[in-house]
């Protein structure tokens, strides 16, 4: 953990980004000297505020200069195997991790939310749901507002959710509560294994200090932890007192004998989100609170490009499931969305095995349309397990194009890809408008 005096350190950051950016300027307003390093072109808007900070920098690529401090704050985006980080090592110089370095300074009970699939919808929830109880509290994180942004302010409460890359760095810190929505392979180009990114994800739980946790009852025994209070949610009873209990025929989620939600509480779609919100609400309760909690869920919007319903005409639902990068998140966006399926399907891989697809899509899918860098490789891998249903679309307005041909009432539309967006998008949310304008185009709405 980090003194809260940075007076007169010298501070190496190494990756302008959004977090590395924020850790640069929080630093040098605590009265740091700070160097900003990135091995790519800073964006305009960035260099301007690291000017008004006094905050040096350089860019498209990393110079002996960044050896010149006392400690280098890594960004969470350097996987541990980037020659940068083997130069610092052979200097014997151990960088930070962004969680160590900002969480000394964050004033509140910090709450960690991480899992494959949901923790954005997680995290964004809880909040909502901690403001609706009069509570004092920020959402942070990996959700797009820097954690490093939130610090030096009073909250009662802190709402992180974090990524894997993040808890890879991470080697001392304390959250008061921690929700891991679900573990499925993901990221694996970047922690070179699953069972490296597992062992990520699982170290929010050992965090954990004087709190519980909230995780999957399947999840249980890979993030169980001595010494950690844990409650477990399922679908299947029979189930702890004081797990969380949902149930499809009661359209309900109960923990110690109280009912935290109806799912018709929610206008969110699909079975994966009531386990979302059950987690939410199981920690709400957890902390002795609930009753404006629970009244303020139909108030709630979830982030975009989550499943949401983009619009709806002659019977056929167009669903945005943009932020849906890995296979796990496209089955669970496939299973938890009722009706046949017509899935957008392609983008750039994260090195997962695609033919994990075939399955799923035979079961609820009509067809799928093959898009980006890795159409090819799907497809080849679909058809090896059985699913022949596919054609490749080339581009998503092509995709679209024929999807919106095909559609019958009752179907609907969903794109959820099953990679990253990087191979023609700049990031999710630019696929996801994409979509949903050409949706808006094809359907002449």
């Amino acid at each position: 953990m980090y003194k809260r005096d940075m007076t007169s350190r010298r501070l190496t950051v190494l990756g302008a980004g959004v977090s590395g950016a924020a850790i640069a300027r929080m630093a040098a307003r605590l009265g740091a000297q700070v160097f900003v390093s990135d091995a790519a072109e800073i964006t305009a808007e960035t260099a301007d505020s690291f000017e008004l900070e006094g905050i040096r920098y350089e860019q498209e690529g990393h110079t002996e200069k960044i050896f010149d401090c006392d400690t280098v704050v890594v960004g969470s985006g350097f996987p541990p195997n980037a020659p940068i980080l083997g130069k610092l090592a052979s200097r014997g110089m151990d960088p930070v991790g962004e969680l160590d370095f900002v969480m000394p300074f964050l004033k509140g009970h910090v709450i960690g939310i991480t899992g494959s699939n949901g923790k954005t919808t997680t995290a964004s929830l809880l909040g909502h749901l901690l403001k609706a109880e009069g509570v004092n509290c920020a959402v942070a994180g990996n959700i797009g507002n820097p954690a490093a942004d939130a610090a030096g302010t009073d909250y009662d409460y802190i709402v992180l959710e974090l990524s894997s890359f993040q808890l890879h760095w991470a080697m001392s810190v304390k959250f008061a509560g921690a929700i891991v929505t679900n573990l499925a392979p993901d990221h694996i180009d970047w922690h070179g294994s699953y069972e490296n990114y597992v062992r990520a994800k699982a170290k929010l739980v050992g965090f954990v200090e004087d709190g519980f946790a909230i995780v999957q009852k399947r999840d249980g025994e890979t993030l169980k932890r001595d010494g950690i209070s844990t409650r477990y949610l399922t679908w299947n009873p029979p189930c702890a007192e004081n797990d969380i209990f949902l149930s499809r025929e009661e359209a309900s989620a109960v923990m110690n004998g109280k009912e935290l939600f109806r799912f018709g509480e929610t206008g969110l779609l699909g079975f994966h989100n009531m386990e979302n919100i059950a987690m939410a609400m199981g920690m709400v309760e957890m902390l002795g609170m609930g009753a404006a909690a629970r009244a303020s869920l139909p108030s709630y919007t979830a982030p975009a490009h989550r499943c949401g319903l983009v619009l709806e005409k002659s019977g056929v639902r167009y669903i945005d499931d943009s932020k849906g990068t890995n296979i796990a998140a496209s089955v669970t966006a496939m299973s938890a969305i009722e009706g046949p399926h017509i899935v957008i399907l392609g983008g750039r891989g994260k090195g997962e095995n695609y033919g994990d697809l075939a399955e799923p899509l035979k079961k609820y899918a009509k067809y799928a349309y093959l898009v980006g860098e890795a159409a090819e490789e799907i497809g080849t891998s679909l058809a090896a397990g059985g699913f022949v249903d596919y054609a490749m679309a080339g581009d998503m307005e092509n995709a679209v194009k024929r999807a919106v041909s095909a559609a019958r009432p009752g179907d609907s539309v969903l794109l959820s890809p099953a990679c990253t967006s990087w191979d023609v998008y700049n990031n999710y949310k630019e696929r996801g408008d994409h979509f949903a304008s050409l949706v808006r185009k094809y359907t002449g709405v």
